[in-house]
């Protein structure tokens, strides 16, 4: 598979986001695993986890520990995967999501998602979502701390917008590896941002690339103009629309989430697949 850069680590030009395997209508633990494997045949190198993806209040790092398994099941191979995972947004068990951005408590989560994951320093740490509580500049300061201090490889920040992107570049140094942001054809409100990512060379990791678990399906009714793309270049509306992404800049990494390992094969052919200069312009319009 072709790959990009996080970080200057090389990774895998689509990702695998892991959270649909641990939420609500997740799939059983078997077929998870056999999902993570597929991908890592199919040459995925990036997977994207978060302590906050689990279903059930007593269950946080859920995701962290299916990954953990899949990847010691796996064997040979395992060792190349870059694993992403998040802290500072939490699931308190009643279908919600509320946010904790304190210092001292993203370091202790850190250093938690670290034990579940088996590894003496997490590969990609990064913010998941700006707490309206805690000054931004503390929070990503207590990711800078964790770097430092050998507790991640990498940082990254998500859910962030322009002003966030630079404060946290300034509070880490120019250490900032990655940007995790919402981005689909039906929610493009994170243009600016994936664009100032390509200008400061940082990696935008769009998540929910196909527009989510919900409204992946309808992808090709809700936006026609990919399935007529899908059409002549006879191929899937989601790996068109995954293609479309690619091409928008060299620093964007799609993390599209599966819970099926068919779902997963569809996704790593995207980067193979070449679109013209039109019909990415039709895309975008």
């Amino acid at each position: 598979m072709q790959q990009r850069t996080i970080g200057g680590r090389a990774v895998s030009a689509i990702g695998l986001g892991g959270m649909p395997m641990s939420i609500e209508g997740r799939p059983d633990a078997d077929r998870s695993v056999a999902t993570i494997h597929a991908a890592l045949d199919a040459g995925v190198t990036l997977i994207d986890t978060a302590d906050a993806y689990h279903r059930d209040a007593h269950e946080v790092g859920h995701n962290e520990e299916l990954i953990a398994r899949a990847l010691r099941e796996y064997g040979p191979g395992a060792s190349d995967v870059l694993v992403a995972t998040k802290g500072g947004h939490l699931r308190p068990g009643d279908g919600t999501w509320t946010q904790n951005g304190d210092p001292e408590y993203l370091k202790r989560a850190a250093k938690e998602s670290a034990r579940r994951l088996g590894v003496d320093a997490i590969g990609l740490y990064q913010f998941h979502r700006p707490d309206p509580a805690v000054p931004y500049a503390d929070s990503v300061g207590a990711v800078r701390e964790l770097l430092d201090e050998g507790v991640i490889a990498m940082a990254g920040i998500s859910n962030a917008d322009v002003a966030q992107i630079d404060e946290a570049q300034q509070v880490l140094g120019g250490r900032l590896a990655s940007v995790q942001n919402q981005f689909s054809p039906a929610f493009r409100s994170s243009q600016g941002e994936l664009e100032h990512c390509a200008d400061l060379g940082v990696a935008f990791l769009p998540w929910s690339p196909l527009g989510g678990i919900a409204n992946a399906k309808d992808l090709a009714a809700r936006h026609g103009v990919f399935q007529e793309v899908a059409d002549e270049v006879g191929t899937s509306v989601h790996q068109v629309t995954l293609a479309w992404e690619l091409a928008l800049a060299p620093v964007v990494v799609p993390i599209p989430g599966a819970s099926r390992p068919a779902s997963v094969r569809d996704s790593a052919g995207a980067p193979e697949l070449e679109l013209t200069a039109e019909q990415v312009a039709r895309l975008s319009a």
